[in-house]
């Protein structure tokens, strides 16, 4: 895409409920690898309980549906020791490597998978916010917080 005001580019990170509402945004360099961010967007997350209601916030999600680009063995392991159930479907060369060597293949629920559109919905509804979709700014701080008042003007719409 070329050197832009920003850099190279910028990838916006972020975890949404299932009506397409953000829960957390976290926004790196372009070149950076998508899946190490996942543990920074889950400890983001905050959830507030119901008025009156005790206690903390939730940080944990019921479920996690993800594309293949969190499909590492890694990523598994460390949605399993936080306890949260995980659709992520299997890359092509993990299905190879795993006929080779043997072994169970993980969990997956296509029916739960579909659902995932939720997210490519929340990007889209935050790509209506013109300073979202070019990203104008010169700092990172700028753009983060133009996209969590788009955001926030997504939950107040819904």
């Amino acid at each position: 895409m070329g050197r832009g005001r920003g850099g190279f580019s910028t990838k916006v990170h972020l975890a949404c409920d299932g009506r397409g509402r953000p829960l957390s945004v976290l926004v790196t360099a372009g070149q950076r690898n998508e899946a190490p961010q996942l543990e920074a967007v889950l400890d983001a997350i905050r959830v507030a309980r119901p008025a009156g209601t005790a206690g903390r916030p939730r940080k944990r999600p019921e479920r996690l549906l993800a594309d293949r680009g969190y499909a590492h063995d890694s990523y598994r392991r460390l949605l399993r020791r936080r306890g949260i159930p995980h659709v992520i479907p299997e890359r092509k060369d993990q299905k190879e490597r795993r006929r080779r060597r043997g072994g169970r293949p993980p969990s997956f629920d296509a029916e739960a998978y579909r659902r995932r559109n939720a997210v490519e919905r929340c990007v889209g509804r935050l790509k209506q916010w013109r300073g979202v979709a070019t990203r104008y700014e010169k700092r990172a701080s700028n753009y983060r917080a133009m996209v969590l008042i788009a955001s926030l003007m997504v939950w107040l719409t819904t």
